[in-house]
């Protein structure tokens, strides 16, 4: 994902919120400190279908937002 970045790519890491300290460390470690970091509640693993769906719903939204601001 870091290399990607640093091409120019729009991109991102979708994390859950346990994971956003860990996700900004780890953006930094690899030289792109600022990496969006798509996030959504926790956990993931271990849903059904629904609520795998609910996370898709508030990720989906952020998503757009990062494509719009870099297609401006």
């Amino acid at each position: 994902m870091s290399e990607l970045r640093k091409r120019g790519l729009v991109t991102a890491v979708i994390c859950s919120d346990p994971f956003l300290k860990l996700g900004k460390n780890q953006a930094r470690v690899f030289g792109v400190p600022d990496l969006p970091l798509i996030m959504i509640p926790h956990p993931l693993g271990g849903l059904a279908l629904d609520g795998v769906k609910q996370r898709a719903g508030v990720a989906t939204p952020q998503v757009v937002n990062l494509i719009e601001e870099h297609i401006q």
